[in-house]
């Protein structure tokens, strides 16, 4: 079975983790403070705060910016529930606009004739969550226009794509949010096994992240005299998100080869596209020509099914030994969800993209013979909804 990603580990990544192991220090040591320095120099970001998983920096990020009872957060519906789940760990309720056909992202203009909509009426969002997925960059500077007008807070969920740019700086420099959140999953673009990345410039922001993640406690800037050496004072209510030594060495070794897991993974779709040119009734995602996707997931859309030969053909490739993925079904249908906002919502596109999309495998160690395996399949697939439709 092909699978759809594969995390990619070499002697190297093995080596340093082995190093850690064989030391002294295994949590909160200085190869997680070095881990944090060289992802905020990579993407250009004023500060990084590493965490245990990107769904923790989603949430350290909501209360950082003081989003709780009473506000509302809207996002994409097509994403991983952690996307949206982050609001809710706060109190605060959510809400979910459309994605663009084209892209599968947030549509903007949707965004911005909705938040008319809400000035006149009230309910406008304290933030908005502009999900990157499939490793390519929402318009932030539209974004970042509406967030001028209607004064809310920008979350970028970046968890697919850390090497990804947009308008020639790198995703996670945040020009036009307020934060940023990756994910090292083992199937994301670099992994440390779990664990995730919370980038930004505020440096207030950073530091109430940063208190958010290790329980609220600090070490300095004490309220009372010091007693001794051992002396912490906690701050605020806080969490356990930190990321241990082992995961912030291996996310070191992993990040001196970013460039060319991107570089990889933009060959085979280019390679996937360059086949789907030439195919009636598959399309794919598109990507606008100011970004650089990160390419964690390449998604393909069956043009004119229904969902009956949507999942016959889903089925059908994982049959053949291909692991296709549904990435993602629009959050507002799960059980969880229908009891929040109801069973009447119904975003068109986001409709359509569960009726007729998935992803098709995408990683680096990819070999050749399989990328021929998985093209020759998506042929086939293509004869078979033309004598289908």
């Amino acid at each position: 079975m092909i699978p759809y990603a594969k995390q990619s580990i070499s002697k190297e990544d093995i080596e340093a983790v082995c190093k850690v192991l064989k030391g002294d220090v295994l949590t909160q040591g200085n190869e997680l403070y070095e881990f944090e320095r060289e992802v905020q120099e990579y993407v250009g970001a004023g500060f990084a705060v590493a965490v245990n998983s990107a769904t923790s920096g989603l949430h350290a990020a909501c209360m950082g910016l003081g989003i709780g009872y009473g506000d509302s957060v809207w996002t994409s519906p097509i994403s991983f529930v952690a996307s949206s789940n982050c609001a809710l760990y706060v109190g605060a309720k959510v809400e979910f606009v459309d994605i663009e056909r084209a892209t599968g992202l947030m549509d903007m203009e949707l965004l911005g004739e909705r938040l008319r909509v809400c000035k006149e009426k009230g309910g406008l969002p304290k933030a908005v969550i502009a999900v990157h997925l499939a490793g390519t960059s929402c318009d932030m500077k539209r974004l970042h226009e509406l967030a001028c007008e209607y004064n809310f807070f920008v979350i970028e969920d970046a968890s697919h794509a850390i090497g990804g740019s947009y308008a020639g700086k790198r995703v996670g420099c945040c020009e036009y949010s307020d934060v940023c959140i990756f994910s090292f999953h083992p199937v994301k673009i670099i992994t440390t096994g779990e664990g995730g990345m919370v980038v930004g410039n505020n440096e207030d922001l950073g530091r109430k992240i940063r208190l958010s993640m290790s329980h609220g406690i600090v070490r300095s800037d004490f309220d009372y005299e010091k007693p001794g050496d051992w002396y912490y004072e906690q701050k605020e209510l806080g969490y356990n998100f930190r990321m241990n030594e082992l995961q912030a060495t291996l996310g070191r070794s992993q990040l001196r080869r970013i460039d060319g897991f991107i570089e990889r993974r933009n060959e085979i779709a280019e390679l996937y596209i360059s086949v789907i040119n030439e195919l009636e009734h598959i399309g794919y995602l598109r990507v606008t020509d100011n970004v650089v996707s990160s390419y964690h997931l390449f998604v393909i859309r069956l043009k004119g099914v229904d969902s009956r030969l949507h999942r016959r053909l889903f089925d059908w490739f994982r049959q053949e030994g291909v692991f296709v993925q549904m990435h993602y079904w629009p959050i507002y249908k799960q059980p969880y969800y229908r009891k929040i906002v109801g069973n009447t919502q119904v975003l068109e596109h986001a409709e359509e993209y569960s009726r007729e999309c998935f992803s098709i495998p995408i990683y680096p160690e990819l070999e050749e013979g399989s990328l021929i395996e998985i093209v020759d399949l998506l042929k086939e697939c293509n004869e078979i909804i033309k004598r289908e439709i």
